[in-house]
């Protein structure tokens, strides 16, 4: 097998089932549809990593935002309570449209949650940890085409530009069509990263938004990524728009600056071994970092002892918060 046959064959295990893709973007358009009736909705539209295709399986959540017209709610944006008393209004018309029992655009509801921006809508008993759930959000469009968004726990509006990262992520993967599946990948790839603490998925999607190059292979593609990655995560990840500041304050800099580099360095030798024609090599070397799933031989008995790739797979149990 040759190293772009293998990458193939490992997307195929990162990559979430299409029927169960498909049957996630029917959720969401049915939620879009629901609030996109309704009298002071000026617009909906989806957000989050669905919207920009680099979703990781399994999914479990979606993320839709609902721009509604400022002159029906003209306490809205301001301090206080209205930022609570937005989220309780999308609840209400969740509830009249789309609640298990009683909707008048469908039946799919079956409990909802008010978080911090925005409500959770469970399609499947809240109790399964595997629940499907649509995380809806309120907005008011600013007149720089951002967004004010409410946010409970502060009782403030807050800036953010969703559209943006859309557009970012939909920019790169015009100029290399590599880059949204290995997105995906890095994002597999941190649940083995050994770090403390979780890593979000989204700090993986703007480190690869920074760091990834707009050509070459794959190969080429994440050795350049993890080297760049390696330096650039010691400075904080930050929102793209600007808007948000930084994405995750409490991310094991440190821990995932060392994973980085010592990726970095198995990525380099798995590409001089492909330069030399060792593609077994290669390949060996690239399932040490991307984990047992990518295909490689197995090692000669005598060769064993030579490979010595980096014990990086320390397989933890992680679980990503919505990033909305």
């Amino acid at each position: 097998m040759g190293i772009d046959d293998a990458f193939d064959a490992f997307q195929k295990t990162v990559n979430e089932d299409i029927d169960k893709t498909r049957l996630a973007r029917e959720r969401r358009d049915l939620f879009k549809a629901a609030l996109g009736g309704e009298p002071d909705v000026l617009e909906t539209f989806g957000s989050g990593s669905l919207s920009r295709s680099t979703q990781l399986k399994p999914i479990h959540d979606v993320d839709i935002i609902a721009i509604y017209d400022p002159d029906e709610h003209p306490e809205w944006g301001n301090d206080g309570p209205s930022a609570e008393d937005a989220l309780k209004h999308i609840r209400g018309q969740v509830n009249r449209l789309l609640s298990q029992s009683s909707g008048t655009h469908g039946n799919v509801v079956r409990h909802t949650l008010l978080r911090n921006h925005a409500v959770k809508c469970f399609l499947d008993d809240p109790d399964d940890p595997e629940a499907f759930t649509v995380d809806v959000m309120a907005a008011l469009r600013q007149a720089d085409g951002s967004l004010l968004i409410p946010e409970k726990l502060t009782t403030r509006w807050v800036p953010a530009d969703p559209k943006y990262l859309i557009a970012q992520v939909a920019d790169h993967h015009r100029d290399w069509s590599h880059f949204r599946p290995l997105v995906r990948v890095l994002k597999q790839w941190r649940h083995t990263a050994p770090v403390e603490g979780r890593i979000k998925s989204l700090v993986m999607e703007v480190l690869a938004l920074n760091c990834m190059p707009r050509s070459g292979n794959r190969s080429e593609g994440l050795k350049t990524f993890f080297t760049a990655a390696a330096v650039q995560v010691n400075e904080g990840v930050w929102d793209p728009a600007g808007l948000c500041g930084e994405i995750q304050p409490d991310l094991d800099r440190a821990g995932l600056s060392a994973a980085f580099a010592e990726a970095a360095d198995v990525a380099e030798r798995a590409c001089a071994a492909a330069a030399e024609g060792d593609t077994d090599d290669a390949l060996r070397l690239w399932q040490a970092i991307l984990g047992e799933d990518f295909p490689a031989p197995a090692a000669p008995a005598k060769a064993a002892t030579l490979i010595t790739a980096p014990a990086l797979i320390t397989p933890r149990p992680i679980k990503d918060a919505p990033q909305g």
